[in-house]
């Protein structure tokens, strides 16, 4: 399988603080990674790093994707290269319907104008996935969302727009166990539909199940503490991260 994010050396730094320390990572096309570690060790900057988050400076490394060198591109170049970023807490967008909102950034994203028929027929199929109300299409961008209906709205975006590689941060967090395991098809569908790459940041094993797991890497302290296969998932299950932050798995 061909490469499609390398990343080298990363420092990340906000307001001034370091936050990663030289991180490496690499994942190949096609493949789904996790990312752990306990709060505060810089799962959730790597990720918004990779996105090109302008609340973070990447003061040292590179950043590659598809074979280029991204690591200092806007979020809006990133996300037409085709990288999608889900957040932890979705803001919300009065004015602009979900419908509306979808659609744009469909034509920003692929650069190419779609008729609505096409896209209501795309937005419609993506929606029955998540057991969606098709009445959600018409109402304001997460405005009087519950956290849960949130989350189908960004699983949603991944479904429409169906990006080259996926980062997905904390989606599971604060779901119950129906809401995760919508999700988790949706996740799944994206996956069957496009062949793209995941990268999902949790803390949470629960949806992690539907999935096949190639590689899990381990962030403690700013930095990559330990890397192995799905078997490492089980390991932080079992023993959480003490051994990792302590050094011992270094």
């Amino acid at each position: 399988m061909s490469e499609l994010l390398k990343i080298t050396g990363l420092h990340v730094s906000a307001e001034d603080k370091e936050i990663l320390h030289g991180a490496d990572l690499s994942i190949n096309a096609g493949e789904t990674h996790v990312i752990m570690g306990p709060n505060g060790a810089g799962k959730s900057t790597l990720g918004s790093a990779i996105m090109g988050s302008p609340e973070y400076t990447v003061t040292g490394g590179s950043i590659v994707f598809d074979g280029a060198d991204i690591t200092g591109e806007t979020p809006d170049k990133r996300a037409a290269r085709g990288i999608f970023l889900s957040f932890q807490n979705p803001v919300e967008i009065p004015g602009i319907t979900l419908s509306s909102f979808l659609r744009s950034a469909y034509e920003q994203v692929t650069g190419q104008r779609v008729k609505l028929f096409e896209f209501k027929k795309l937005l419609k199929a993506s929606m029955e996935v998540l057991q969606m109300d098709a009445a959600y299409a018409d109402r304001e961008l997460n405005v009087g969302f519950s956290g849960g209906e949130k989350k189908k709205a960004e699983i949603l975006q991944l479904l429409v727009l169906r990006p080259k590689l996926a980062i997905l941060d904390e989606t599971d967090s604060g779901l119950d166990v129906d809401a995760v395991k919508t999700v988790s098809a949706g996740i799944r569908a994206y996956r069957e539909q496009t062949g793209g790459s995941l990268l999902v940041i949790t803390h949470n094993t629960k949806i992690l199940e539907a999935l096949t797991v190639d590689r899990t890497h381990i962030i403690a302290d700013g930095r990559i503490a330990a890397e192995g296969g799905a078997e490492l998932i089980a390991e932080v299950t079992a023993n959480g991260f003490e051994n990792f932050v302590s050094g011992s798995a270094l």
